[in-house]
């Protein structure tokens, strides 16, 4: 009940609402969301059209996800179109099943975003501003919720209502705990001695030319405007100190707090509300002989609370209903209130804890307001002289002398990078992409390039030093050795594949092994985890089809290193599920439902797809 107002929202599906509505507002605002005018549509889903914004901001909120893998844009723009097509279905989808969530799951869903939150709790003033700041109503924006939690909720329905059979974990188990028995041979890397040929050597160098070349570089000049340069400069005078600290009093304020408790005499189906109202009145008989934190123990409906003394925590203002927060804000520390009425029945509330407003006087806050008035001139002057760099660059081009000495800032060098790597400024990928833009290395300034809030910088080539090969010489060794390399990898393979068509022709691996003087190993009952083999050749292994027909499955595998290791799979025995694997079988129910579940929603979707008129026109 009351104490439901402090929960949080949590779990992966809100995560990705919260995600969802947040990026928004740390992007652009949600303005985007508005009708696209006379713009040409660039999807459209049943009636809905979506222009070429829309789908930038599908494209930009998408790549968040994504942003430390490296996964090539052309594939991150058409799966951020398709999600943006499969969330319209699916909106469409509930709305037309006229599909609702009630207003109090909006309400403290909202009142969990951290985006409308202040020291841990939910601030109106907060939220007010902030959706005044995107241009939105609240009920726009409570509505904007209320589908993407409909979305939510439908997609939960479909997705944590899979289950799993007995015998599909079975199955699962006959897979998982399934053991083979194979014998191997392994063929080292024998090293090559013979030295290549100038031709293969030539050759070698030739196609692999790419490999040895030097990297392009290049070293800039700059200028460099900055903020904290800026405010160094600053002398505020006595007056400008005070008028800002008069003009932003309330950031040297702080407000009145009250931690409160309350005992709750609950209205329900078998206690009416008069009851409720006696119930409340004679306990608070009792609080002349009883402690307030006992007897919210002991009769409290409010179950959760009931255990800590009834605390509520820190009292905010537009959290709770009328009559129960006027009745908190005027009492006095360790004063009782009289019965307060709430849609959930009677209230005795308390105080425990009242720190009056205060307010920091000027000097215990000067260094502060110093600070602050020489950031705001310095953030004029800053944005005044930002634009006086982009003019001025730009006018004079050829050159940042005259851009210096307009604006006293000195030229500073960058010594040699590459597009990959630098030092100082050149260690920022920004500088390092305008330095290699075309514009810069045909000897123009570049534009204004921002670093942070705080620094903006022009720079101009100084010098470039374009990519070129090696000459040969200069990589012989580096080629003789990987052509000696190769041909050393090529032998084993050649040596595997030779020994592989003795066995398929009938050999026992005994036999071909004695005439090579390699040793077999065997290993039987081998398992999926084990540490007998390596990875990779253990995982081969399983991956090999079973024997057929009593003849082993004889499989080759490059093994770490170069070296090959030629193996026959003799025999495969289905596992069976143990008493070990209590915990094991728990997980697996869970990640094979939760598989199922998700095919089941893909289907769902793809069959509103399939059912609805999608199309996408070709940029």
């Amino acid at each position: 009940m009351l104490t439901k107002i402090r929960e949080k929202t949590q779990g992966t599906f809100a995560w990705i609402i919260l995600i969802l509505i947040c990026v928004p507002f740390a992007l652009w605002g949600l303005q985007n969301y508005t009708d696209g005018g006379q713009e040409i549509a660039v999807v459209v889903v049943g009636d809905k059209e979506f222009v070429q914004r829309d789908i930038t901001q599908a494209y930009t909120q998408f790549k968040q996800q994504y942003a430390n893998v490296q996964i090539p844009e052309q594939i991150l723009k058409t799966q951020a179109i398709e999600k943006l097509i499969r969330d319209e279905l699916l909106l469409q989808h509930v709305t037309a099943e006229k599909l609702t969530v009630s207003d109090e799951i909006v309400r403290k869903f909202i009142a969990a975003l951290q985006y409308f939150q202040r020291d841990g709790k939910f601030d109106k003033k907060q939220y007010e501003t902030m959706l005044g700041q995107q241009g939105m109503s609240s009920a726009q924006f409570v509505n904007r919720i209320r589908k993407a939690l409909l979305m939510e909720q439908y997609q939960k329905a479909v997705t944590e209502t899979s289950f799993v059979s007995e015998q599909s974990i079975e199955r699962f188990f006959k897979v998982q705990n399934q053991t083979r028995d194979i014998e191997y041979l392994s063929v080292k890397l024998q090293a090559v001695t013979i030295a290549p040929t100038a031709e293969e050597l030539d050759a070698y160098y030739q196609q692999q030319i790419a490999d040895f070349q030097t990297a392009e570089q290049v070293s800039v000049e700059y200028v460099e405007l900055t903020l904290s340069k800026l405010m160094a400069d600053v002398t505020p005078s006595d007056e400008q100190i005070q008028v800002y600290y008069d003009d932003n009093i309330v950031l040297y304020s702080i407000k009145e707090r009250r931690n409160i408790s309350h005992i709750l005499f609950a209205k329900t189906s078998t206690t009416t509300e008069e009851q409720a109202l006696a119930n409340a009145q004679a306990a608070k008989l009792r609080l002349a002989q009883e402690s307030f934190v006992d007897l919210a123990a002991e009769l409290s409906d409010d179950t959760v609370t009931a255990k800590t003394g009834g605390d509520l925590g820190l009292f905010e203002i537009g959290v709770m209903e009328p009559e129960f927060e006027k009745a908190a804000t005027q009492l006095q520390a360790g004063e009782v209130s009289e019965p307060v009425k709430s849609d959930f029945g009677y209230h005795l509330i308390t105080v425990t804890e009242l720190v009056p407003a205060e307010t920091k006087s000027l000097v215990e806050v000067n260094a502060e307001v110093i600070e602050a008035v020489q950031r705001a001139e310095a953030e004029t002057r800053f944005y005044e002289s930002g634009e006086v760099l982009t003019e001025v660059s730009f006018e004079n081009s050829d050159n940042l002398q005259v851009v210096s000495d307009e604006l006293g800032l000195e030229i500073k060098q960058a010594e040699f990078f590459t597009r990959d790597a630098g030092k100082g400024i050149a260690n920022e990928q920004a500088i390092r992409n305008v330095a290699f833009s075309e514009a810069v290395l045909q000897g123009n300034n570049s534009e204004p390039v921002e670093l942070g809030d705080d620094r903006l910088l022009v720079l101009r080539l100084k010098e470039h030093q374009p990519a070129e090969s090696k000459p040969l010489q200069e990589v012989q060794d580096i080629i003789i050795a990987a052509i000696q390399a190769q041909q050393a990898e090529q032998q084993a393979k050649q040596q595997a594949e030779n020994i592989k068509q003795q066995l398929l022709a009938g050999a026992s691996m005994d036999e071909v092994a004695a005439g090579l003087a390699l040793n077999v190993e065997k290993i039987s009952g081998l398992k999926r985890d084990s540490k007998d083999i390596s990875p990779e050749l253990n995982q081969m292994v399983f991956k090999a089809a079973k024997p057929v027909a009593g003849q082993p499955t004889i499989i080759v595998v490059d093994t770490l290193g170069g070296d090959q290791s030629v193996v026959n799979l003799l025999a495969v025995t289905d596992g069976i599920k143990t008493a070990a694997d209590a915990e094991k079988a728990k997980l697996a129910e869970a990640n094979i439902a939760r598989a199922l579940g998700q095919s089941d929603y893909a289907a769902v979707v793809d069959g509103l797809r399939s059912a609805t008129r999608v199309s996408i026109r070709e940029q």
